[in-house]
């Protein structure tokens, strides 16, 4: 089974770092060419030389802004044109307790995590759908279906985006387009290094931090560590392949066992 994008243009939002850096790396890999965004045009351009430091061969095209905003979308969007594979993996979190969420915090939650995802299917969508072929990727979390008492406005956001999934999976039946969200577990990322050492001893060696935070917060794990961001971008590549063609409307768990369901 071979993952083939040539001649596919692909658009990851928050592809600077962690896990949306790990995802455009391996659209890149299967021939897409790569829009890679942030906010920052510096960050922008250095993650595009550490890439092509990597693997010369990647097609990779800057897109900054902020897609958290209308008319930074705009200018992502411009800068881009036209999108084959549209991957929303931006999103904010952090440990707040419940009480203490207050609406300014609701709100930028909602406007980031799942606002930009809806601005930018709502612009892409319809050109999917006229050339016949497209994939839209929310990245989600395991958060989505257990809520976690830590960051309830994340939980509750990353809820919302499977609704945006399958609503808009809805729009796009029987038009050759598919719209999936993915359920990322617990992941090792540098933003998830900090959070960790938010709820443990910050002043234990890595390892043992982890071990530590999986065996208190995160004890329904079956891999019992975090996932690598690597590891869910394999599923996104293959859901935004060809070979996915069937799978729409789909929440689908790369979460190492940690949502106790044998359902998604």
């Amino acid at each position: 089974m071979q993952i083939d994008l040539t001649g596919r243009t692909a658009l990851v939002t928050g592809s600077t770092q962690g896990i949306g850096r790990a995802i455009a790396a391996t659209l890149a890999d299967a021939g897409a060419r790569v829009a890679i965004n942030g906010r920052r045009a510096e960050g922008v351009a250095a993650t595009i030389e550490e890439l092509r430091a990597e693997a010369p061969d990647r097609d990779l095209v800057p897109a900054t802004g902020d897609v958290g905003e209308a008319a930074g979308a705009a200018e992502v969007l411009a800068a881009v044109g036209d999108v084959d594979v549209l991957v929303n993996n931006l999103g904010v979190f952090g440990a707040v307790p419940a009480l203490e969420i207050d609406d300014e915090q609701w709100r930028r939650y909602f406007e980031v995590n799942v606002l930009a995802a809806v601005r930018l299917i709502r612009a892409t969508l319809p050109g999917m759908t006229a050339r016949g072929w497209g994939r839209v990727l929310n990245i989600a979390s395991d958060s989505a279906i257990v809520i976690p008492a830590e960051m309830i406005h994340y939980g509750v956001s990353k809820t919302a985006l499977l609704g945006v999934s399958r609503g808009f999976a809805k729009e796009a039946a029987g038009t050759g387009v598919t719209v999936n969200s993915v359920i990322a577990g617990p992941t090792h990322t540098g933003g998830v290094e900090k959070f960790v050492y938010e709820l443990v001893d910050p002043g234990l060696p890595w390892d043992e931090a982890q071990r530590e935070f999986m065996r208190v917060h995160r004890p329904q794990s079956l891999l019992q560590r975090l996932i690598e961001p690597e590891e869910i971008a394999n599923l996104v590549a293959y859901l935004s392949s060809p070979l996915a063609s069937a799978t729409t409307g789909a929440a689908v768990r790369v979460d190492g066992g940690y949502v106790d369901s044998i359902l998604p």
